[in-house]
């Protein structure tokens, strides 16, 4: 291959990225771009026909692979907790709980947000529920407006990184990796993003007062006894709920694909329990978990036709020449990963980055003998960063559709701002002390 045609991969690559940037569909975008750019590879001579040979294999592959079966699981067991209305209940018992604090509503924020991520894992189900529950309590009561979107938004994320997450799911099978050691590895990094919300939350409102202000006595006094049984009812249904899916991976008991069909079933009796479940509800849930499904499996198809191709022209060793020669070795090529994924996440979605980049930087960690339970933890903290930074941040769009009139745009970009510097913070902590993620999985081997 001539100099010249070398640049055919990374041109391919950058061709994907202009697609997905104008707003084309992510599989179409790929799917497109793989096929102009192999009848222009045969054209010239430099690609060989028989690499599409291999093609309807790994269709099959995907369709037939036992991992990605976890997806509409947890997607089922997300939707379905929505419709439950166990979210709502959540944010009206931890508002009494904590009112009497300062920032005690916004704190209740990211106590219930670290619940349900633990429980549903589906950012939107979250921030919208918690957008139309909290928010307008939080500025009726005189919060500012930055602080109150900025806290919803980032808590909707957490379940991108605190198990079960969809994303961990998708970063397992790029990496090649176990998903339950994967979500093992993330419960400490999940944690501690919560527990850096919460002390922000609780700085802030500490140093300027007036900015989450307590809730009146007469809102949250319902009666010791009143609020203790509800405590216990509201609490103990997701704490069963998760004790159920993550325990069973933890202990060895279920594959994370035989945990989710426990939350399922998990999700479905919470539903009847409430009085939720209707033949109705059942197919909305259903429809959402076949169009979330659906819109996977395809973005699978397209970067499957995206990666042949880019092989075929010799892109992935020309971007393994690059990453693995990067000044510095192992460091170089975690500072450039990392900042490559986090740019990325302003313009583009975490399935995206996850099927297009993610696998030009696994053989490139292999061959530094990174361990990649612990890069899949890194890169599931770095890759929800990208549901909060602006443009094209899910969660801002999300909340921006459920908030009142007055609260700008502005707002809500400003307003996210300090929890996107605490997650990378937080991605940094990972980075230098590794055994925050290996701590768990080492007490389960």
């Amino acid at each position: 291959m001539t100099l010249a045609y070398e640049w055919l991969g990374p041109l391919m690559f950058a061709g994907a990225l202009l697609l997905l940037s104008l707003g084309y569909p992510v599989a179409f975008s790929l799917g497109g771009v793989a096929i102009l750019f192999g009848l222009l590879g045969i054209g010239l001579g430099i690609f060989d026909p028989i690499f599409m040979t291999a093609m309807p294999q790994r269709i099959f592959g995907i369709m037939a692979n036992y991992t990605l079966l976890a997806i509409p699981y947890f997607i089922f067991m997300g939707a379905m907790l929505e419709k439950s209305g166990i979210a709502e209940r959540l944010l009206e018992t931890m508002g009494i709980l904590l009112g009497r604090l300062r920032g005690g509503l916004a704190l209740a924020v990211v106590l219930v947000g670290a619940l349900l991520a633990a429980t549903t894992g589906v950012v939107a189900a979250t921030v919208v529920a918690m957008g139309l529950i909290s928010l307008p309590i939080m500025l009726r009561y005189g919060y500012n407006k930055q602080l109150a979107t900025g806290v919803i938004a980032a808590s909707g994320t957490l379940g991108q990184i605190i198990p079960p997450s969809v994303v961990l799911v998708v970063l397992g099978d790029q990496l090649g990796v176990s998903v339950g050691d994967l979500f093992i590895g993330s419960v400490i990094p999940g944690l501690m993003m919560a527990g850096a919300f919460a002390a922000h939350v609780l700085i802030v409102s500490f140093l300027k007062p007036d900015v989450a202000p307590a809730l009146p006595a007469e809102v949250r006094e319902i009666g010791g006894k009143a609020l203790g049984k509800r405590v216990f009812q509201v609490m103990l249904p997701p704490l069963v709920l998760i004790l159920l899916v993550l325990g069973s991976i933890f202990f060895g008991i279920a594959t994370p694909t035989e945990a989710g069909a426990v939350g399922c079933a998990g999700a479905i009796a919470l539903a009847a329990a409430n009085r939720q479940l209707t033949l109705e509800s059942l197919r909305q849930v259903c429809d959402a978990t076949l169009r979330i499904t659906s819109m996977v499996i395809f973005i699978l198809f397209g970067s499957t036709a995206f990666s042949l191709v880019f092989r075929g022209l010799n892109g992935d060793q020309f971007m393994f020449d690059v990453l693995s020669n990067l000044p510095g070795g192992k460091v170089g090529f975690l500072i450039v990963s990392m900042t490559v994924v986090f740019l990325l996440g302003f313009f583009i979605d975490f399935f995206e980055i996850a099927f297009i980049v993610i696998p030009l930087f696994v053989p490139v960690a292999q061959q530094l003998g990174i361990d990649l339970v612990w890069y899949g933890v890194v890169l599931g903290a770095n890759l929800q960063t990208s549901f909060l930074t602006p443009p094209f941040g899910f969660a801002l769009f999300y909340l921006r559709g459920v908030a009142p009139k007055e609260v700008t745009t502005t707002d809500i970009y400003r307003g996210v701002i300090p929890f996107i510097l605490l997650q990378l913070l937080v991605v940094v902590l990972i980075i230098v002390f590794p055994g925050i993620v290996s701590f768990l999985p080492s007490l389960g081997g």
